[in-house]
């Protein structure tokens, strides 16, 4: 029986951080060998907002190394650059034109975004559900590993799915409707400065988060400077106390404890005991894929190779799926 099928991706903007590791990566690595995966790099949702073209061919490299330096298994993972595999912008047209514009204006991540950009919204911005739909329905994933916050865009993808397959093909649907693989622990990992809101590479300080490529002395500095509160004695579950749980929850994940264990360890705990012990943790956590990320980095051309097998066999499957589309919509397809 064949493996189902889980596509991923994220974006090379900036930094990759332990909410991108803990809440995606590496949920990736421990569950690739019971799937085939094929996991890109979202160069294309990147210019939604301003970039710079430097930084995005470098980012793009960098978020690669990344990727096979938390342990991504080439034997049961793809990995590609999603601009190298065109069919992801001709699709996303085509469902442009069976997407209603009000879904796109109802989206709760256009709605925030929007009101940060202002008068500078594209309508790349508007449009990116559309061109996940695309990412996702190409590849006819049978499962998208999303957190919580992003299970409103597979409700989208769903919802475009579906009224394709109702518009073009009843009979013989094309465009296989996936379902969410979300782990609820580590999942969502929240900021350093603010246990409230979610850890993210967009947050203008870089001491909200803790890179996955930060140095012993710079996650030190970090976690020594992060918010915390007065109270002695650590607890994952008083809803006042969200920098306590925050924290926990990093500690639990990345010693490999279980939460009854971390809590019991902790319950007698002030800061200044607490911070050192999670210092260790994270360093001696992210010290291995560190190590691998610079040797990576250093054979280039073991990297492109990698780009390139994944482009060939994405493509593979993106131009069966993107000839189907056609055909149903009353393309003729090229001799």
């Amino acid at each position: 029986m064949a493996s189902q099928r889980v596509l991923s991706g994220v974006q090379p903007t900036g930094n990759l951080h332990l909410g991108n590791y803990l809440g995606a990566i590496r949920n990736w690595v421990e569950g690739q060998s019971q799937y085939e995966n094929f996991l890109f790099i979202a160069d294309l949702h990147a210019i939604t907002a301003p970039h710079d073209p430097a930084s995005l061919t470098a980012n793009t490299y960098n978020l690669a190394a990344v990727y096979l330096a938390c342990g991504l298994d080439l034997n049961h993972s793809t990995i590609f650059v999603q601009s190298h595999v065109s069919a992801h912008s001709e699709l996303m047209w085509l469902l442009n034109c069976v997407t209603p514009l009000n879904w796109l204006q109802d989206m709760i991540q256009f709605k925030e975004k929007a009101v940060k950009q202002g008068e500078n919204v594209n309508t790349g911005l508007l449009d990116y559900p559309v061109l996940m739909a695309a990412d996702i329905l190409l590849y006819q994933a049978d499962k998208v590993p999303v957190g919580e916050d992003q299970k409103q865009h597979l409700e989208l993808t769903r919802d475009i799915a579906n009224r394709f397959n109702y518009l073009f093909c009843r009979e013989n649907p094309v465009l296989k409707l996936p379902n969410p693989l979300i782990r609820a622990e580590g999942a969502r990992v929240m900021s350093l400065t603010d246990g409230t809101r979610k850890m993210s590479k967009s947050d203008p300080s870089d001491m909200s988060r803790i890179n996955l490529l930060d140095t012993p002395e710079q996650i030190q500095n970090k976690i020594k400077r992060c918010k915390t509160d007065s109270v002695r004695g650590l607890t994952f579950d008083n809803s006042q106390r969200p920098e306590a749980r925050n924290l926990l929850t990093l500690y639990t994940v990345l010693s490999g404890k279980t939460k009854e264990e971390v809590a019991a360890e902790c319950q007698d705990m002030g800061w200044g005991q607490f911070k050192p012990l999670l210092t260790e943790t994270t360093i001696n956590a992210l010290k291995p894929i560190q190590e691998k990320y610079h040797a990576v980095m250093d054979d280039k051309g073991y990297l492109e190779s990698v780009l390139r097998d994944g482009r060939e066999k994405a493509q593979a499957i993106a131009s069966s799926t993107l000839s189907q589309v056609k055909s149903a919509m009353g393309y003729s397809l090229p001799l």
